[in-house]
């Protein structure tokens, strides 16, 4: 399912372009145009999905897929000394696009400190 005014599925759609970092059936990631890092990859399913309280029995099998596929783009990316995934759900939680995704975000120490 595309959503015409999703920014992440036009992203998809390969209507907007971007620097794929990992692909397969379920999941497109590619870097943030504003990384918080040194390694800062947005994974996002290729269904759309709105932000986490939309995950249900339906569509939980793109989240799972999103989750290898942070694995994989972690050890390609070299972290082998830890990373930091993030995802946002809601205006107050900071989501600014509709469209479930996670931030992979490493090769630098983090802080224990999230916000």
């Amino acid at each position: 399912m595309k959503d015409e005014s999703c920014l992440f599925c036009k992203i998809l759609a390969g209507e907007i372009p971007s620097a794929k970092v990992y692909e397969d059936e379920y999941v497109f990631a590619f870097r943030d145009i504003n990384p918080q890092a040194p390694v800062h990859v947005l994974v996002v399913p290729k269904e759309h999905i709105p932000c986490a309280d939309a995950i249900d029995e339906s569509n939980s099998l793109y989240v799972a897929k999103c989750f290898e596929a942070i694995a994989k783009i972690a050890k390609a990316e070299g972290l082998e000394t830890g990373y930091r995934v993030i995802n946002n759900c809601g205006e107050d939680g900071g989501q600014s696009v509709q469209h479930l995704h996670f931030h992979l975000i490493g090769g630098v120490k983090l802080s224990e400190k999230i916000i």
